[in-house]
């Protein structure tokens, strides 16, 4: 296996997680992306020109690149880039036979993206291997009434049982792959990802809550994306019957100032009568998220659904306990009584009760953080890719036995 084409029509690996449409699958793009050139495996990740003043092709390390190509007018969100396959398909054709670029195998993340990978996959003759990150019927069963593309689950289908292979991160992903699409167990590949447990890891408390001035408040952190999925509105209502807790800070990390949702939040917080403890930080830089995990308390994540939780490790690896829903990936990643508490009724009592008892008990906090650390170890990104290698290298044995012709690398 030399070199890899990636699709991600959507999402942009060097576009900052927590902006709109962007989260776990950048960071997962980035790092995977990243660490199969380090070991010799070339990367081009396509992507859908998002920003006027994007380059065509950003290198992120020797081997690795982004390459972003027109489909659309830029500022098109995820909802009408289903329209644009079609134009963006031709453009990753075109530039690759520009270029006299060819592949061992095609890999695609997100529904939009498997479309997209079924053609090029017939089209080079090589295999073609998915990841979904979310299922339409999973988001539906969590929440339902949120808007999805009506091609959306038809779609999904077609990707998942023509898709040489389905990679996956938890059990409970296979097993909705599985019995939702109606795929074969020996087509689905589970790959969890990993953490970079150097960038996340604790940080003395004491500094990290005097470089973000800080002072003597309990604090309360969520990180991610700024949607109705993610059950913020749980959170805050939890936060405004903890008004016995005295000083108390909640940030939220993630979105966009000035945007809909943004001001929906506003706006609740303000009905609930806590917005002088809310503290609104749009989208925080990586680099920067570690102060914020460490100079906190608890991390809570009161998803509807979740396919891992990226956060909740991150959160772990700076030895941080994790309040969050039992659902999707969470249930991997916190050990319910050991290193936080899984909430299984998305409603804000539970919630209390857990943040009650963490931020009134520093021995049970700093007994879970350690804990929470020692698990987040477990997943390291050697570990992740040396699952993605092998998962990706069994396809390409499994179709060569059939004799079928693979392309050679230019």
């Amino acid at each position: 296996m030399k070199r890899i084409a990636i699709i991600s029509v959507h999402g942009c690996p060097v576009v900052q997680a927590g902006l709109k449409d962007a989260g776990g699958m950048n960071v997962y793009l980035l790092e995977t992306a990243r660490a199969l050139a380090e070991r010799g495996i070339q990367v081009d990740i396509f992507t859908r020109h998002h920003d006027p003043l994007d380059p065509m092709i950003i290198d992120l390390i020797p081997g690795a690149r982004v390459i972003h190509l027109p489909a659309g007018p830029p500022s098109t969100d995820k909802t009408g880039v289903f329209d644009l396959l079609p134009e963006f398909t031709k453009q990753v054709k075109g530039f690759t036979s520009t270029w006299s670029l060819q592949y061992d195998l095609v890999a695609s993340h997100y529904w939009l993206s498997g479309l997209v990978g079924i053609e090029l996959s017939e089209a080079w003759n090589v295999p073609h291997s998915t990841s979904f990150h979310t299922l339409a019927s999973v988001k539906q069963a969590a929440l339902p009434g949120e808007y999805e593309h009506p091609a959306r689950h038809c779609s999904e289908t077609q990707v998942a049982r023509t898709a040489d292979q389905v990679v996956v991160w938890t059990d409970h992903e296979r097993d909705v792959i599985r019995d939702t699409y109606g795929v074969c167990d020996d087509r689905i590949t589970i790959a969890p990802p990993g953490v970079d447990a150097e960038r996340f890891s604790p940080v003395c408390q004491t500094i990290a809550r005097k470089e973000l001035g800080l002072n003597g408040e309990k604090a309360v952190l969520y990180v991610g994306r700024l949607e109705r999925l993610k059950g913020i509105d749980t959170l805050f209502k939890a936060i405004s019957l903890l008004d016995h807790v005295e000083h108390l800070k909640l940030f939220v990390a993630g979105g966009s100032h000035n945007t809909p949702e943004m001001d929906r939040l506003v706006s609740l917080a303000a009905d609930l009568g806590i917005s002088d403890r809310v503290e609104f930080l749009g989208s925080v830089p990586q680099e920067r998220l570690q102060l914020y995990y460490s100079a906190t308390d608890v991390c809570v994540l009161p998803s509807y659904y979740e396919s891992f939780g990226f956060a909740a490790l991150e959160a772990a690896a700076c030895g941080k306990p994790v309040v969050a829903s039992r659902v999707g990936g969470l249930t991997t990643i916190v050990d319910d009584g050991a290193t936080g508490f899984l909430v299984n009724w998305r409603c804000p009592g539970p919630f209390v009760e857990r943040l009650e008892l963490l931020l009134n008990d520093q021995s049970l906090r700093e007994r879970m953080g350690q804990a929470a650390r020692a698990r987040a170890e477990q997943f390291s990104w050697d570990a992740a890719i040396e699952h993605l290698i092998n998962a990706y290298s069994k396809l390409l044995k499994d179709r060569a036995s059939t004799n079928q012709p693979e392309h050679a690398v230019t």
